[in-house]
């Protein structure tokens, strides 16, 4: 054994020890492509693509304007008719009402970036397109035309709203979705058939549909009740009914707001005879209420 001087000290010299360097050896052999596979590889390399560009439609003629994805179909984007969800017809509603010009788009949750609707591409500024998701569509609307927010307004907002977010909201569930009959005469033909002319996709999405709503119903219940949903609704009618009183919009306000969109968004797809239902308690007991249906009515008039 020889050794090296370093600094005035004798290192023995380190001789390579066979066994490490076969380990080694193997290890970068095995990381190697082979030759034939690598020579495959150099005609089709591995290339990272942009990501996807969020859809253009054809018939949006006022270019440049705003575009609200919701779900309806080619010919009710045209015509600017109610969206016959009523997420989407809430927000629909409420930029009308506030005066914010837009084109619709028909969509569905799959296109949207956030996975759900409605979301909106706003004309300004120039540049990337930013989508706006249903949670923030107010604050960009009060920025845009310089609108009131009603929920600081009236300390009564939050109280009613919860009303229609689970009372009227459970019920609507399960006529549209739990409902044999509505289902397949209604949520079909809205939801299901107009995805896919696929017979296996149809019934996987049917299945989805249906329960998604079961899980959505059973977060407040250790069951589903027909009879008990269908009361509570009425309950809750009675006391928009009775919030409502004489007047033309809710709390008095001059102008429609973001609650009168919240409750049309609900009122009209239950009065609304092209909906199809075939069984609709929730229509038969709003009917009841005269000025919630003569509310309906007059925003009926914004489309």
């Amino acid at each position: 054994m020889t050794s090296n001087n370093i600094e005035g000290r004798d290192i023995p010299e380190q001789r390579p020890d066979s066994s490490r360097t076969t380990t080694l050896r193997r290890s970068r052999d095995f990381f190697t492509v082979p030759a034939p596979v690598k020579r495959i590889f150099d005609y089709f390399p591995l290339v990272t693509y942009a990501a996807n560009e969020l859809p253009h439609y054809s018939w949006s003629t006022r270019r440049g304007n705003n575009r609200l994805f919701v779900f309806t179909d080619i010919a009710g984007a045209q015509r600017g008719s109610p969206s016959f969800n009523p997420q989407c017809l809430k927000w629909q509603a409420y930029l009308k009402f506030v005066g914010v010009d837009f084109d619709l788009v028909p969509s569905n949750n799959h296109a949207s970036p956030t996975g759900a609707l409605p979301f909106l591409l706003p004309a300004l500024p120039p540049g990337p397109e930013t989508p706006i998701p249903s949670g923030k569509l107010q604050k960009w609307a009060i920025e845009q035309v310089h609108c009131e927010e009603e929920q600081q307004l009236n300390p009564r907002f939050n109280v009613y709203s919860s009303l229609l977010d689970h009372r009227i909201r459970n019920a609507w569930l399960y006529l549209l979705y739990l409902n044999h009959e509505n289902f397949e005469a209604v949520t079909r033909r809205l939801y299901v058939d107009s995805t896919s002319s696929n017979f296996a996709v149809r019934a996987a999405l049917s299945s989805q549909l249906q329960q998604a709503a079961r899980d959505e119903l059973l977060k407040s219940s250790q069951f589903i009740d027909a009879s008990a949903l269908e009361a509570e609704a009425a309950e809750a009618f009675e006391a928009l009914s009775t919030l409502l009183g004489d007047h033309v919009h809710f709390f008095n306000r001059p102008n429609p707001g973001l609650f009168d969109a919240s409750v049309f968004a609900y009122t009209h797809l239950l009065l609304d005879q092209g909906m199809g239902w075939k069984y609709n308690r929730l229509g038969q007991l709003l009917s009841r209420h005269d000025n919630l249906v003569q509310h309906q009515a007059r925003l009926l008039k914004f489309f």
